[in-house]
């Protein structure tokens, strides 16, 4: 069982570094530093994306709170 755990792990860590490449190419390609100061900033489908992950990274895609 400890096995899949550290597959489990493996794939939301692995995930969230993707989405972190794809948060930067974005930010670089508008030349910008930050995505607060983006005009899609509220409606931005791949912001959303990339807070997910981050989540799902922190609970390993459970449900409720997170493991510090």
């Amino acid at each position: 069982m400890q096995e899949t755990h550290n597959n489990e792990l493996d794939k939301f860590e692995k995930h969230l570094d993707e989405m972190i490449l794809k948060l930067q190419k974005c930010q670089q390609e508008k030349s910008l530093k930050s995505c607060s100061i983006c005009e899609y900033y509220l409606d931005c489908e791949l912001r959303t994306d990339y807070i997910k992950s981050v989540y799902n990274s922190m609970s390993k895609g459970e449900t409720g709170g997170f493991e510090f």
